[in-house]
């Protein structure tokens, strides 16, 4: 079982990461409005902040009923994951409830930013007082992002 765990992590640390531009060649095609590199910075930076306080919300599912519920937060979705069929539906969500979303060029890099060793494809974050202000910029640069038609 230790060993398995050993290889595991070196083959984590075999792998390269891959920067934003050889992320950007992974993207669905309804990955709109992508966030720019910076963007995705202080997005995961967010995020980070809303883990350590319990404030996101990860998975389609979970995202999904908090968004029926009538929860308020910026919805974070990985460009990268496919099918696309599995959250498709979730800008739609957002749009019809004036939430603000945008898409992230890689997955993985979203898992881990929630603090997760999986992948994830979708998070919400939640405003919370102790982050405030790392929240209201984010939430100013993505409202700001052209919608797609």
């Amino acid at each position: 079982m230790a060993r398995e765990k050993v290889e595991v992590a070196a083959e984590a640390e075999a792998t390269p990461e891959r920067s934003y531009r050889e992320q950007l060649d992974f993207l669905n095609p309804i990955a709109q409005p992508l966030a720019s590199r910076k963007l995705t910075r202080k997005l995961y930076k967010c995020i980070r902040k809303a883990a350590k306080h319990k404030q996101i919300r990860r998975g389609v599912k979970e995202v999904q009923k908090f968004i029926n519920k009538g929860e308020k937060g910026i919805t974070v979705l990985a460009g990268d994951t496919l099918p696309i069929d599995v959250y498709c539906h979730i800008p739609i969500m957002c749009e019809d409830r004036s939430l603000p979303y945008a898409y992230v060029p890689s997955k993985s890099d979203l898992g881990a930013a929630a603090g997760s060793k999986r992948p994830t494809c979708v998070i919400m974050i939640k405003p919370h007082e102790e982050y405030q202000e790392t929240y209201d910029e984010c939430l100013e640069e993505v409202s700001a992002l052209p919608l797609p038609l």
